[in-house]
């Protein structure tokens, strides 16, 4: 069967959630290491990449950077895969692409950097706090079993990626709703297949 996607990656990357989102949609995908250096940066990537990062997806003649926006192209792309709702019942699953693509990311980054806002720059950062952030995520695995109803989406594998990172390296608190909502989406076959092949590429 031939592959008409190409997945750039690194197994120590964000490129573990489209590893998990690849094994999702279950379509075969030809996948490219790139280690950190010389060939992450290198012209030839850049021309897929001009960031010089990775996770990239090619499929047919689109390219696609950005691991949210891959995790959402690819559920389009492949409806077969169930992992989008119809277009007339996407309001949360869009919202919480984005919340997690923004607040979220950035209240998370600047943690990790010892960086708290002050009262006037809070008006500044998209996010507010990082206790605002972490309440709104709360309530949001709290209100239906996936962030977007009912059924499992694409956007359970991005955000709750997200999720499941910050319970384990402690960027995000330890509340229990977010280690139930963990529970509920880690132990899927998809997510197994993709931490036995990115794993097995780290210990090589």
């Amino acid at each position: 069967m031939s592959k008409s996607i190409t997945f750039y990656t690194n197994p120590m990357s964000r490129g573990r959630i489209v590893r998990w989102m690849l094994e999702e949609v279950g379509e075969p995908y030809e996948t490219v290491i790139l280690p950190y250096g010389e060939q992450m940066k290198d012209p030839a990537y850049r021309a897929i990449n001009p960031m010089g990062k990775v996770p990239a997806l090619a499929h047919k003649s689109s390219v696609v950077t950005e691991a949210a926006a891959i995790c959402a192209y690819l559920a389009d792309a492949f409806p077969n895969a169930g992992l989008a709702p119809p277009l007339e019942s996407r309001a949360e699953y869009y919202r919480w692409f984005f919340f997690a693509a923004g607040p979220v990311e950035a209240a998370t980054t600047a943690k990790s950097m010892n960086i708290t806002p002050s009262e006037e720059q809070r008006r500044m950062v998209g996010y507010d706090t990082m206790d605002t952030v972490l309440d709104a995520l709360e309530r949001a695995v709290q209100a239906a079993p996936y962030l977007a109803g009912n059924d499992f989406t694409a956007v359970d594998v991005y955000a709750g990626s997200q999720i499941g990172w910050g319970l384990q390296f402690g960027t995000l608190e330890k509340r229990k709703p977010f280690e139930d909502y963990w529970n509920r989406i880690s132990s899927r076959p998809a997510k197994l297949r993709a931490d036995e092949i990115d794993d097995g590429l780290i210990t090589g």
